[in-house]
């Protein structure tokens, strides 16, 4: 790069002598269109798609290379510079007294002959034959796609010398360190892939192909749409590149990948000339149903006879350089005509290959062969329809009309000499031929203007204009396809407003209204996770149901929340649920039973007490210690009514009495049961000569002994209750979708003591009334208490298996269950025998009956 920057340094002065010095050495072979003017501005275009490459053997001169195939959409874009620069010259207030020429050359859409045609422009020399002085070109139009424009502008950044691309969309042509005097009137691709990824995401699709065109746009365009949708978690099922120049096996090898793709949704970044020979073979091996979403090289682009693109391309969607209408363009069309410039082979081409004829003067270029019709030069270009005559969907060539209009503009602010800037641009205002590249590129910078249709056209700091675009569609019409434009995109929009779009006008592929689907995985309902698949793109998952205790409310959660330790899934387990409280309900059939049995127990004890007060006197009640029956009566009636305490929603009144109730009943019934045992003993001991025991246990003896055996558990409750006293518990140990609501009984050490007293006065008890079994039938209440104490520590000996075992609420009614058949048991062993001789064998109620044994 130095060594040419010294070289055509080193080449100036001869220019700057207006000596015939600027000789070429070799005839220039690319196409040309030249064009006078006081300020000449350079273009570059691909009129050509094809090239026709000569084999190389190094031994001779390589031959000159041959463009293929005329494209007549880039002859608009020609024809749209020169038409800018017609207007411009006939506008008084731009550049007055100063004409624009051009001089336009074909690259063929090859880097290299873009490369070529620059240095060509750079040369000066306005055509192959003439020896006119050199004049620079300060500023040019190029070109139309991103790896010409790179070469281009990396030949002419050293000199500083301007140059607007319409059509180089490559974000790395915004690097300004690289490509200093580079500037564009098409967005770069970084927001061209801002767009594509944003059209992907709204409508779901997280599993599309790629394709793109192997140079500069498709590279760099696919890298920034790749990260852009990387970072909305989309996937990628395959990424293929191809480019117009590769074997034919690898154009084959894309189109089998595109065949058997799991997706139908994909996203191409192809060049226009590369598309249209992707879409001819996909057409050719008849593969519908494909939802192209494109980029705007090609999709407001006309690539395939009408037939094919309703077949092929209806429903395709993408992103398209917005639409404009210039005024009187049309009819500027239509005035092409070779007689306008005899002799320049690019016009007779042009005419050639639109009405298939050849013109007298020059060779067969439209198809080949001698049986082509002579041009009659009277051939009307109305009554053709073709991409240069469709000025319908004017895009691309609006930006080319743009572009020249900016250098335009550049030019006049830089060679208006205001007062202000006069001193410093002495030489410009004197002599305005005589500036420098650099100057103009200082001002193109700066320029800021607004065209017939209103918009207004500057570059940022990076020579990129404001990134706008038309979201278009392809739908039917008639016999062949129309692109309708559905949304917009504004880059200078605040974030979340960029995009809009009207789904309802969108047609799919196929004609379809539903929007296509393109998901490597169903997505996870809410109650489900996603599950990455080994060694597969994270848009790829199974769906795996939540964990016992856990839910997702939301789709394609990646992780499941743990509801909070009160609350439980519900079934679908999308929603936490509050747990249900179990406790043992007086609602409830259980619950009911257990407090009948409770009541009909104090009835029954109730009704003993009725029968032994009417009875008092009665031998038997006298005979059985009425003072201390009628106090285990009244300790069986609290037995059962605090059983009733253990029924209902705990609170803390309640699971403090419950137990130490339930405690100081017990053992005052296990107390008199006790008394009464050694008062039979000791009076049946007493019936013998000098025996003085009952002198030892009379009435006061008894009480006393009673109150001493039940203070003690007081003391033990009250201990128990100041120290660490029962409290409800929200037990969720048992189940895991209940909380048992019962009561904790806070100190165990207590617990134990309370019941370890029990035990041991049952035991006693027991042991006393069996040593006394053997004592006369007719007066052997011993026998009854042994037998009632027998039923009594059978069932709390099965209680205590029982209760362990048994979950929740069915807990605490086997602890009721306990007291009433323990109750039960003392009640109906000790009394029911007595009530029976009171009531039905009132004639054994006598004292001789109950003395008869003794005597």
């Amino acid at each position: 790069m130095f060594f040419l920057w010294a070289l055509l340094t080193l080449l100036a002065p001869l220019c700057a002598d207006q000596m015939p010095a600027c000789k070429q050495w070799e005839k220039f072979d690319l196409l040309s269109l030249f064009k006078a003017g006081d300020i000449v501005l350079g273009g570059i275009f691909s009129l050509h798609s094809n090239v026709e490459y000569r084999e190389l053997s190094f031994a001779t001169e390589p031959e000159t290379v041959e463009c293929k195939r005329f494209d007549f959409r880039e002859f608009r874009f020609v024809q749209a510079m020169m038409f800018a620069i017609e207007e411009i010259n006939r506008n008084p207030t731009l550049l007055p007294n100063l004409t624009l020429g051009y001089q336009i050359y074909d690259s063929c859409g090859m880097p290299s002959l873009s490369i070529k045609a620059a240095l060509k422009i750079l040369d000066g020399q306005k055509d192959d034959v003439s020896d006119d002085y050199c004049r620079n070109v300060n500023a040019i139009v190029a070109d139309s796609g991103s790896s010409q424009s790179t070469a281009v502008s990396r030949l002419l950044s050293p000199f500083r010398i301007p140059m607007v691309s319409y059509f180089s969309t490559c974000d790395c042509l915004s690097d300004k360190k690289e490509h200093p005097s580079f500037f564009r009137t098409i967005p770069s691709d970084y927001f061209q892939a801002k767009a594509l990824a944003q059209i992907v995401n709204h409508f779901g699709w997280n599993w599309i192909g790629t394709i793109k065109s192997d140079n500069d746009y498709g590279n760099f365009g696919m890298q920034a749409f790749t990260e852009a949708v990387q970072q909305l978690r989309v996937c990628i099922a395959f990424s293929e590149s191809f480019y117009r120049t590769y074997p034919r096996e690898k154009l084959l090898k894309t189109v089998r990948v595109v065949k058997e793709a799991s997706t139908k949704v994909i996203v191409a970044f192809v060049a226009e000339r590369d598309m249209e020979i992707l879409l001819k073979e996909i057409a050719r091996q008849n593969i519908t149903g494909i939802q192209w979403i494109g980029s705007e090289a090609w999709i407001s682009t006309p690539i395939l006879p009408s037939e094919e693109s309703r077949r092929f391309l209806n429903g395709a969607l993408g992103i398209s350089i917005p639409q404009a209408n210039i005024p009187g363009f049309q009819a500027f069309l239509f005035q092409a005509h070779p007689s306008s410039d005899e002799g320049n082979s690019l016009l007779k081409e042009f005419w050639e290959t639109t009405f298939n004829c050849r013109l007298s003067s020059a060779k067969n270029q439209a198809n080949g062969t001698e049986e082509t019709s002579e041009c009659t030069g009277r051939e009307n270009l109305k009554t053709i329809k073709n991409t240069y005559t469709d000025a319908s969907q004017l895009r691309v060539t609006y930006n080319v009309y743009k572009a020249t209009y900016a250098i335009a503009h550049a030019l006049h602010n830089m060679l208006r000499c205001d007062s202000l800037e006069k001193a410093s641009r002495k030489n410009t205002c004197d002599n305005p031929f005589d500036f420098q590249s650099q100057q103009l590129l200082h001002y193109l910078k700066a320029v800021n203007f607004t065209t017939k249709t209103g918009e207004t056209v500057h570059f940022n700091e990076n020579g990129d204009p404001v990134a706008k675009y038309d979201i278009v569609n392809w739908q039917s019409a008639g016999g062949g396809t129309d692109i309708v434009t559905v949304g917009y995109y504004d880059g200078s929009a605040p974030p979340g407003q960029e995009f809009t779009i009207n789904e309802e006008a969108v047609i799919w592929s196929k004609g379809r209204r539903k929007v296509p689907q393109a998901i490597c995985s169903e997505s996870c309902t809410a109650g489900t996770r996603k599950a990455a698949r080994k060694q597969q793109p994270i848009c790829c998952f199974d769906c795996v149901e939540c964990a016992e205790g856990e839910i997702s409310n939301i789709t394609d959660s990646i992780a499941c929340l743990k509801c909070p330790w009160d609350y439980w899934p519900n079934e679908q387990r999308n929603q936490c649920i509050p747990k249900i409280i179990e406790f043992l309900s007086v609602e409830e059939v259980m619950g009911i039973v257990l407090v009948t049995l409770a009541l009909i127990g104090t009835s029954f004890t109730v009704t003993v007490i009725v029968i032994f007060c009417i009875h008092i006197n009665t031998p038997l009640v006298k005979a059985n210690n009425s003072e201390l029956s009628f106090l285990l009566l009244f300790a069986l009636v609290l037995c059962f009514l605090c059983s009733i305490m253990f029924i209902g929603k705990p609170s803390n009144w309640s699971c403090m009495l419950r137990h130490t109730v339930f405690g100081i009943s017990f053992v005052l019934c296990i107390s008199c049961v006790l008394g009464k045992t050694l008062v039979v003993m000791v009076a049946f001991k007493a019936t013998f000569p000098n025996n003085k025991m009952m002198k030892w246990f009379g009435p006061v003896q008894q009480r006393l002994a009673i109150f001493i055996l039940t203070f003690v558990q007081c003391v033990i409750c009250t201990t128990w209750v100041i120290i660490s006293p029962p409290y409800p518990l929200k037990n969720i140990n048992y189940f895991k979708d209940i909380i048992i609501l019962e009561c904790d009984v806070g100190s165990v050490t207590a617990f134990y003591l309370v019941l370890g007293y029990i035990g041991f006065l049952s035991c006693v008890c027991f042991v006393v009334a069996f040593l006394a079994r053997r004592l006369p039938d007719n007066f052997n209440e011993a026998k009854f208490i042994t037998f009632s104490m027998l039923v009594f520590c059978a069932v709390w000996i099965t209680f205590i298996p029982a209760y362990v075992s048994s979950p929740g609420k069915y807990m605490v009614a086997t602890e009721v269950f306990a007291i009433l058949a323990s109750s039960f048991g003392l009640l109906f062993c000790i009394f029911v025998p007595k009530c029976y001789i009171i009531l039905l064998r009132p004639e054994n109620n006598t004292k001789k009956h109950l003395m008869c044994k003794v005597t």
